[in-house]
């Protein structure tokens, strides 16, 4: 009863799936990714052990078809399910079974599958095909939040909204399962979870930006364009901006910190608090004086 799309971006080879349902907690259900190795979504009546299990077949070398059919054959109840697989080399492919409750269905595609069940008009899945397709000179986030976006404009889940997540990893095989996970977002009970979720990208989008290995870093970006980006599209996200302050400040860059420290305090007085623990302790380069000279 859910509706979701996994793909692989053709510009970077990440995974993705994002999932919206009324249902508590769609996140930890029906997204199961592996850095390097692909992406499955298990949904409808969910059997939740498709997802690793699906995985496991995708690290052995198994195609995106040859996945959903393996999995297909091992579950005497997949008729009432549904599956989307991408795998490694960005071959999708999906599974409706006979028995899921309409409006059900799924439309594969090149580097992606949509699908959905128990949905309220069967123009859902290709609506979403559609957003997807014609999105895609945008960034691969905002591919998959236009793709639920168009799956809610057509009505979505018939029973409603409560639930969604958006999971991204990495191209390649990681040393550790957990440096491939990129981002991790879920909604887990809210009267309005996608544009809750488009809210929840751009702040952790803004986080990133400041992350000297993050994207936009890597590409060549400027330290300073960045932050400016920051301010532009999370301008309540005061701790970014506390951050940058103390950063200036162990530069020696005074007036630059003191003009970031008096927005973040501006903005939630606390700050000035966490300012003062932090000279306290002579952490992050922060000493009693150095903190005093900004605040005065």
């Amino acid at each position: 009863m859910t509706y979701s799309i996994v793909a692989r971006d053709p510009a970077t080879g990440r995974f993705a799936i994002a999932v919206q349902s009324h249902y508590l907690g769609v996140g930890p259900v029906v997204p199961w990714l592996e850095a390097g190795v692909g992406a499955v979504a298990t949904q409808a009546q969910v059997n939740v052990s498709l997802g690793p299990l699906g995985l496991e077949l995708l690290r052995n070398g198994r195609s995106a078809e040859e996945v959903v059919a393996a999995l297909a054959a091992s579950d005497p109840g997949i008729a009432a399910r549904q599956l989307g697989v991408v795998d490694a080399s960005g071959r999708a492919a999906g599974y409706t079974g006979s028995e899921c409750i309409p409006a059900a269905g799924h439309e594969v595609g090149e580097g992606f599958t949509v699908q959905g069940n128990l949905l309220h008009s069967p123009t859902c899945w290709p609506a979403m095909a559609a957003a997807y397709r014609a999105s895609a000179d945008e960034p691969f986030t905002e591919r998959l939040l236009r793709t639920l976006e168009a799956a809610e404009a057509t009505g979505g889940d018939v029973r409603g909204k409560q639930s969604a997540a958006l999971i991204v990893f990495a191209a390649e095989v990681q040393t550790a399962p957990w440096k491939g996970r990129l981002l991790d977002l879920r909604i887990e009970d809210h009267p309005d979870p996608v544009p809750e979720l488009r809210r929840l990208v751009n702040l952790a989008e803004s986080y990133d930006l400041l992350n000297d290995e993050g994207d936009a870093a890597r590409a060549g970006q400027s330290e300073a364009d960045r932050y400016a980006e920051v301010r532009r599209r999370a301008p309540d996200a005061y701790e970014l901006v506390f951050w940058m302050a103390v950063e200036y400040a162990k530069r020696g860059e005074l007036d630059a910190a003191r003009r970031e420290l008096a927005i973040a305090i501006d903005g939630d007085t606390r700050w000035r608090t966490t300012l003062e623990h932090l000279a306290e302790g002579r952490r992050e380069g922060m000493t009693p004086e150095l903190a005093a000279t900004l605040l005065a």
